[in-house]
């Protein structure tokens, strides 16, 4: 084994080490199964769920007109997206947490094989850089990302990759299939519209600037936008064929001020954003100011040096872009053309991940050439990636405390409910008070709350009415679900906006004020309730029992509407 180490060209021993590395960062969920933690936000309280609702549902490959009964009396079937997204196939494969795991070692092992590529092909040709071309590489597969969005930006490296090839004329059968397969495991809203539309506009740049039409590189543009439109055909369908209205039609999003966007231009440029997390702040942005501050200080016509200016330039504008999406300036427009107010084009910052770890290999080999900086560039390789670490899901989420997935779903204490209510899930609605819904729904309960981007308006309008007190009492609260509206929650003004309520908490809400009427008539039976309602007799609800379980991250108070159908359930 010595010998075999010792015989090795140093690029493969950085790359198994890399290898490595990946896999110890990948095994906890595999390790642990559903003891493992892994983030709640936009994911185990929506994404996960929605999986396992549509799953049991029946209706993967429904009818454009279908619904899924469990959530909101008739959910959209199009609100779960295409069945053509592997990940979808990944959670009818196998149980949430073992499609979790795949899905996450699929996604991390073609970040670090795109950026690799780019790299070494593109960017860092030099035989020299591979230490640069390995460790920045395994730094990009190692950065948080949201976990439904797949390949939708830690594949941009890998697709980048193929096109640049292609664009040289150079491209074999890899670079298409690439370009094929890509869409099958990204979203092109979230990430994939906003890169091929930027490529376009390179396209646009070439043809203007040197007279190149690159038909081939305009055809792999072409040819991968239309693979998404086709796997995406149930967006597409709902874009072009007029419908009742959604909730996506109340978004209101424009609403800082000029002094708010700028404070909001230097908060994602520094910090970033929690669906595109890049862990630049501490290790990587200095690289970069050092490494500007070197490529300023003399004359240098290096293409290296006018790539690292121009995507560092890209990287501000990309900060700006983002928050002056928000700026209330842009209300007349967006009133007047109706598709800017419903699709969030301040996703162009979607685009950072990939343009921050090409300027920090950039940056790192500006600083690596030069000898008295090797060490220092060496040494901010390796601390970026300690940092990185530090951000696995498994260390980041049980240092914060939050529930691993078995205790988060709770699944033996809803089966205790279930069990006790002794009816069919189907013959009753629930919501739930304190808690996301998501666990209701994961847990098969037909839930009247929901957290969905997309249902119909009307329901967000009748079930407005049932916490109309609660968001008279908070206008935070009330703007939170009339200018964006996708947590269709029963809110209360003493919990606010927060759903994570676990049985270490003394909290309790004692001047709920809900519309049981209101609750009875869309079929409302039963609340769960994290916290006791101190004030439960005066809205009409009955407890029923308390139910706790060692597994569990929840006590759950279980309240009955007093308007309800008779309860032919368990005493």
């Amino acid at each position: 084994m010595a010998k075999f180490w010792s015989d090795l060209h140093p690029e493969k021993k950085h790359l198994l080490l890399a290898w490595a590395l990946l896999i110890l960062f990948l095994s906890p969920p595999f390790i642990l199964g559903e003891d493992a933690h892994i983030r709640v936000h936009d994911n185990m309280d929506s994404n996960i769920a929605w999986y396992k609702v549509l799953k049991e549902s029946g209706q993967l490959f429904g009818p454009m007109d279908s619904v899924v009964p469990q959530i909101i009396n008739g959910l959209p079937r199009n609100a779960f997206g295409t069945e053509f997204s592997l990940i979808q196939w990944l959670h009818n494969w196998f149980p949430s947490m073992t499609a979790y795991a795949l899905s996450q070692a699929v996604t991390r092992v073609f970040a670090f094989l795109g950026m690799y590529l780019l790299l070494k092909k593109h960017i860092l040709p030099e035989k020299k850089a591979y230490p640069v071309t390995i460790w920045v590489s395994a730094a990009f597969a190692l950065t948080p990302f949201w976990p439904s969005g797949m390949l939708s930006t830690l594949g941009q490296p890998l697709a980048l990759w193929a096109f640049l090839t292609i664009r040289k004329h150079k491209d074999t059968w890899k670079e298409w299939l690439t370009l094929i397969l890509l869409p099958l495991y990204s979203s092109f809203v979230l990430g994939f519209f906003f890169f091929l539309s930027a490529l376009g506009l390179f396209w646009l740049w070439e043809l203007i600037t040197k007279k190149r039409w690159n038909l081939r590189f305009l055809g792999s543009i072409v040819l991968m936008t239309a693979l998404y439109l086709l796997v995406e055909y149930r967006l597409v369908y709902s874009l072009v064929v007029p419908e009742a209205p959604t909730s996506r039609d109340e978004f209101q999003i424009s609403t800082l001020t000029f002094l708010e966007s700028m404070q909001l231009v230097f908060k994602n440029f520094l910090l970033g954003h929690t669906h595109v997390m890049t862990v630049h702040t501490v290790v990587i942005l200095p690289v970069l100011f050092i490494a500007l501050y070197k490529s300023w200080s003399k004359r240098n016509d290096e293409k290296q040096v006018k790539l690292f200016q121009l995507l560092f330039l890209l990287n501000v504008i990309l900060s700006v872009w983002y928050a002056f999406w928000f700026y209330t300036g842009w209300i007349p427009v967006k009133e007047n053309i109706h598709f800017l107010a419903t699709f969030n084009f301040a996703r162009y910052h979607f685009l950072r991940p990939l343009v921050i770890y090409v300027l920090f290999a950039l940056g790192i080999w500006i600083l690596w050439k030069k000898e008295k900086w090797r060490k220092w560039a060496r040494a901010c390789l390796v601390l970026q990636i300690v940092v990185l670490c530090f951000f696995n899901e498994e260390i980041y989420y049980r240092f914060w405390q939050t529930p691993s997935f078995k205790q988060f779903y709770a699944e033996k204490q809803f089966q205790q409910i279930e069990s006790y209510i002794g009816k069919p899930q189907s013959s009753y609605r629930v919501a739930s008070l304190g808690i996301h819904p998501a666990i209701a729904q994961y847990n098969g309960f037909y839930t009247l709350d929901t957290y969905n981007n997309y249902y119909p308006l009307s329901y967000k309008h009748e079930f407005r009415k049932m916490i109309h007190k609660e968001l008279e009492k908070s206008p935070r609260l009330a703007a939170y679900y009339d200018d964006w509206g996708n947590r269709c929650y029963i809110f209360s003004a003493e919990l606010g906006k927060r759903y994570n309520y676990t049985k270490s908490s003394k909290k309790t809400v004692k001047h709920l004020q809900l519309d049981t009427k209101v609750f009875t008539r869309m079929g409302g039976e039963y609340i769960f309730s994290a916290v006791p309602i101190v004030n439960a007799k005066e809205n009409n609800l009955e407890f029923k029992k308390k139910f706790t379980q060692r597994d569990s991250a929840w006590t759950i108070y279980l309240y009955r509407a007093a308007a309800a159908p008779a309860d032919k359930g368990k005493k």
